[in-house]
This record gives C-alpha cells, sequence and structure tokens, in this order.
C-alpha cells in the first residue's frame, strides 16, 4: 500500500473496456510522476522489450504491468486474445447508473 497522498504508476487502457482484448487494437499508457521516457514495461513478469515508450500498441495477449523510477509498478492489466468477449466500461460505477455493455459474438 502507498502512503496517503503518495504518487504511483498507474496503466491507463484504450478504449476504456474491460476486459481488454486484441482485437480492439489496444494501446497501453504508463502514466506516473516518475522519470518521464525511463519506462521498463514487463509481460507475464518478464522485463519486456518496449523500453524507454510510455505508450505503445499491444500485438500480442499477455499481462502487462510498467514501471517508473520514483513511483513503482503499475497494477498489472491483462489483454486476451478470445473471440467471445461480454465487456464492461473501465469506470466507476453508482447504483441507478446505465450500464452498457458490449459483446463479441
Amino acid at each position: 500500500l502507498s502512503p496517503a497522498g503518495a504518487q504511483t504508476t498507474q496503466l491507463l487502457v484504450e478504449p476504456p473496456w474491460r476486459p481488454a482484448v486484441l482485437w480492439d487494437r489496444v494501446t497501453l499508457t504508463c502514466q506516473g510522476s516518475g522519470t518521464a521516457g525511463a519506462t521498463t514495461w514487463y509481460k507475464d513478469g518478464q522485463r519486456w522489450g518496449q523500453e524507454r515508450q510510455d505508450r505503445f500498441t499491444v500485438t500480442e495477449s499477455g499481462t502487462y504491468t510498467c514501471d517508473r523510477p520514483g513511483t513503482g509498478h503499475s497494477p498489472p492489466v491483462r489483454v486476451s486474445d478470445d473471440e467471445l468477449v461480454l465487456q464492461v466500461p473501465a469506470q466507476a460505477l453508482l447504483e441507478g447508473d446505465t450500464l452498457t455493455l458490449r459483446c463479441r459474438c
């Protein structure tokens, strides 16, 4: 857990649907207050080749995290290559909110 008010590294996923799937042309952006251009990417727990880029389009399924010096590792994001998926918007919802679902069948 981070101390109150501490900056953390986040992984922004576009388009903002969960689960993330390859056929959506998913772009990952590593965000944090750490050093820009010093991002280290991990795929399935192993250091991965997209060094120093803060943003890229995913071409392989797997679980991705990023690390920025000063703010640490992001939470993981799984990108699958499933053909049948029911997706929900990646946003906070409150009781009574209207929810749009997407189905790739």
